[in-house]
């Protein structure tokens, strides 16, 4: 072992008469063990929740929107097929936006209404899959041949209906009958509701067949954009300049990034001033491991004065105090970690935390990131060290002299 790492083992087994000394060393230790912790555990929580953001905007959106300038496609099968092609797409579908009205026998209500392929855009919809979405939104013959339309559970909710009733679309488009402007009007029977958790989807949005929202506005081969999906999320720009290579203007994409860059922009801001915060909490431990070190320094003068006669250099004496210092962010750093780690395995598999229903979880999401985590203990035992410079630097140039003189 080195004499430094022994002398400085030896300096944290505090004598009676050091015992102040030892109990500030002890609230050092836990003073960087209760940081490490609680950023451990505040950073998993916001790693869950942006993650928990992307997975319910994703069951609902396109990964990418290609979309066009005049508002609408004209013969779009071309492009489509191309996409479709594409080695890092999985899957490229016609979408229909349109705004409509619902009426039913109890309410009245806006809607955005959106015209889907079923066997192609499953991913939309979180909890259906094709089959489902294929028999949801197909012309039901038990129900007087009316189509099928999927709702929102708060839209569904607020305008009264359940699976099983019929409601009324009406477009904002119109056509002329002998009585003047009548607006187009078609009805469908509720075939179930989706909740993403997220109140603008739910409160807002429905589903209906491609087909059913193109007879609604009146023209059979009107798209508003074309849907794609990839294969990996976090390529969709690269993807998306591939993409706009082979087409020209008035074509134009957007990605899932670009259309949600303030909600995530807005957690990562959190996240990071979240980190700064609460690094603040291992800034106090250490300023305690730096007082116990000065008043070491002081409490050992002889020890020192004794080392330096016997021919230590300024640096071994000035290592025994940076290590003691590291030995302690160390131990706290360890402890913390463990137990932050523990804490978010907790949070995960248990639903002991339940979050009121204004948040768009029931429990706390929680993503433990290793390089997070690796971060955290880096930056912890790396404060640490800074705070032991100054004490060890005090005692490497303390004169053996005057130390054993007024020792």
């Amino acid at each position: 072992m080195a004499v430094e790492l022994f002398i400085a083992r030896r300096y944290l087994k505090a004598k009676r008469k050091e015992g102040f000394i030892s109990l500030i060393t002890f609230l050092s230790v836990t003073g960087v063990m209760v940081g490490v912790m609680a950023l451990v555990v505040v950073i998993a929580v916001m790693n869950g929740a942006e993650s928990e953001f992307r997975r319910r905007i994703l069951g609902l959106e396109p990964h990418i929107l290609l979309m066009n300038y005049n508002g609408t496609f004209g013969s779009y099968e071309t492009i489509l097929q191309n996409l479709q092609t594409h080695a890092q797409i999985r899957d490229a579908s016609p979408i229909l936006f349109g705004q409509a009205m619902i009426r039913t026998r109890h309410a009245f209500s806006g809607v955005m209404v959106r015209g889907i392929i079923p066997e192609s855009s499953a991913a939309l919809i979180k909890g259906f899959d094709t089959d489902a979405l294929k028999t949801a939104l197909s012309v039901h013959k038990e129900a007087d041949n009316l189509p099928g339309i999927i709702l929102g559970k708060s839209l569904a909710g607020s305008v009264g209906v359940a699976p099983g009733d019929t409601i009324v679309l009406m477009s904002t488009n119109s056509f002329v009958s002998p009585i003047g402007q009548i607006p187009s009007m078609k009805r469908f029977v509720v075939k179930g509701t989706f909740s993403s958790g997220m109140s603008e989807y739910d409160g807002m949005l429905a589903y209906v067949h491609l087909d059913q929202a193109q007879m609604l506005t009146g023209n059979k081969k009107k798209i508003s954009a074309i849907g794609i999906w990839v294969d990996d999320i976090f390529t969709v720009k690269q993807i998306r300049e591939n993409v706009l290579t082979d087409l020209e203007y008035p074509f134009y994409a957007r990605d899932w990034m670009e259309i949600n860059h303030s909600l995530f922009s807005a957690l990562k801001l959190e996240k990071t001033a979240m980190f700064i915060i609460l690094t603040l909490i291992i800034l106090v431990a250490a300023f305690n491991i730096a007082s116990a070190l000065i008043m070491m320094v002081m409490e050992k003068t002889k020890d020192i004065a004794v080392l330096k006669a016997m021919g230590a250099t300024h640096g071994v004496i000035g290592k025994i105090f940076i290590l003691r210092g590291l030995v302690i962010g160390v131990l706290g750093t360890c402890l913390g970690t463990v137990f932050g780690v523990v804490i978010c395995w907790l949070l995960k598999h248990y639903d002991f935390i339940r979050l009121p229903e204004a948040y768009p979880f029931s429990t706390l999401p929680v993503q433990l990131d290793p390089l997070d985590v690796l971060l955290i203990a880096a930056s912890a035992v790396f404060i640490c060290f800074v705070s032991t410079l100054y004490p060890s630097y005090k005692a490497s140039k303390m004169d053996p002299l005057e130390a054993i003189r007024y020792g």
